[in-house]
């Protein structure tokens, strides 16, 4: 009688209404589980010469409940109904004694936590069980009564198997393709702040190659038909950094043959003096193009690089470092370290064909 005793401690009211005489209150007893629901017995300890009983619900509407049935040796009257969840959770039970004209009344509620309820969770796991063990009775079935069937399921299996080596490399393929955005959008990224350094370059005419034809805006230069002597034919620009870091461009266009860099004060000097007809090489650093290769100082090759037609320059004199980009690329062609102070100059160097090798204004980044 656990649940009785725990659900008494939850009524919430019971009371009396006469209506004429004397009466007792009828007793609400919770009796049982029943039907998804809890079983309530109104008794009355006294017998009724001639009774009535009456069950409404919480809202005052009458509820059917059993017939009323009398028993002698005790001396009580009974009825019961099925109170569930949802139904209001309470009830009242009046009893009428018409011959004396009287009534008495007593009501209960109950907790929505005493009601019986099924887990949802419990239906999934008895659907699940009965299901798994159709499964395991069809498969086992199968397996034993049919042995094409264990040869077709290696096939999948081993389909399967060549599905996910497939899908491993397609995955291997997309990382290294990511690898590969995220290295380019690295570049992108330094090719941008390098750019961000842009200066102004134009070329001193005092301070040329004899052979050497110079725009008037001194911007472009090219190369004569005249011979050319021991020294090489270059134009040093007027604009000389002694620190920090400066970027331009050089339009090369298709010409199969150039050099680009920078130069100390000292060669600068005496091209513009023309006091020698050779200067020692560790006082120039430049990237050549020749025969569809590209060279750094020093001999070192750029791989990988296709012909490209506009040559960004940063140098970086803090660093003392001289960088080469590919501008349509936005990617770096390589860099030489160099050793020595003062401003640097620089220089561009075209070959004989008699093509422009001009400065390009920087365009601001959008």
């Amino acid at each position: 009688m656990e649940l009785t005793a725990a659900i008494f401690i939850s009524v919430l009211a019971s009371g009396l209404q006469l209506t004429t005489g004397v009466g007792h209150d009828p007793l609400l007893v919770v009796d049982d589980y029943e039907d998804g629901g809890i079983r309530l017995k109104c008794l009355s300890e006294r017998l009724f010469s001639e009774a009535q009983l009456l069950w409404t619900n919480s809202r005052g509407d009458n509820i059917t409940g059993t017939p009323l049935s009398a028993d002698t040796s005790t001396a009580t009257v009974s009825s019961s109904i099925i109170l569930k969840a949802g139904s209001g959770n309470s009830a009242s039970c009046k009893i009428i004694d018409k011959q004396l004209k009287t009534s008495t009344e007593s009501s209960v509620a109950i907790a929505d936590v005493f009601f019986p309820s099924t887990s949802p969770w419990l239906a999934a796991f008895v659907v699940i069980l009965l299901l798994s063990i159709f499964l395991v009775l069809a498969a086992f079935y199968k397996i034993r009564n049919n042995n094409k069937e264990i040869t077709r399921a290696e096939k999948a299996r081993e389909q399967i198997q060549q599905d996910i080596n497939k899908l491993k490399q397609k995955l291997e393929e997309q990382k290294m393709r990511f690898q590969k955005e995220n290295e380019d959008a690295k570049k992108r990224i330094e090719f941008r702040k390098a750019r961000s350094n842009a200066v102004n370059i134009t070329l001193d005419q005092k301070c040329r190659h004899p052979n050497l034809c110079i725009s008037n805006d001194n911007r472009r230069v090219k190369s004569s038909n005249k011979t050319e002597t021991a020294l090489k034919a270059m134009v040093v620009a007027t604009e000389g950094f002694p620190g920090e870091k400066h970027y331009w461009e050089v339009e090369v266009g298709n010409q199969s043959q150039w050099e680009l860099g920078v130069v100390s004060e000292k060669i600068r000097n005496m091209i513009m003096n023309s006091t020698g007809n050779s200067f020692p090489e560790n006082n120039l650093f430049s990237l050549q193009y020749s025969q569809g290769k590209y060279t750094l100082t020093g001999g070192k090759d750029v791989s990988d690089c296709k012909q490209c037609r506009v040559v960004g320059v940063l140098l970086d004199v803090e660093n003392a470092e001289l960088s080469f980009y590919n501008v349509e690329e936005m990617s770096p062609l390589g860099s030489v370290y160099f050793e020595f102070t003062g401003k640097q100059y620089p220089f561009f160097s075209p070959v004989s064909s008699g093509e422009w090798l001009g400065v390009r204004p920087v365009k601001p980044q959008t």
